[in-house]
């Protein structure tokens, strides 16, 4: 169930809100009068997204290059990265 948080809290419980996203790894929700505004986590938290999405990007961009036909046997590879030393 996520953590929900009224803005004022990251002013007055910041400690208490970065303990909680460094403890659990979740993000926490904030809100401005009434609604939601941000989500706050730890930088771990964060680059774990981005890492998995950036993965993600590399899948599928080798997706198309081998429908594309864009690849190259292994052993074709390593001759020609042999021959270039």
């Amino acid at each position: 169930m996520p953590i929900i948080r009224p803005s004022s809290d990251l002013r007055n419980k910041y400690g208490e809100i970065s303990e909680f996203c460094h403890e659990y790894n979740e993000p926490v929700y904030i809100t401005k009068n009434g609604k939601g505004d941000l989500a706050v986590m730890s930088i771990e938290a964060y680059e774990l997204i981005v890492g998995k999405f950036e993965l993600r990007k590399l899948l599928m961009e080798s997706e198309a290059d081998i429908k594309a036909g864009r690849v190259s046997d292994l052993d074709d590879s390593f001759d020609r990265i042999k021959e270039s030393y």
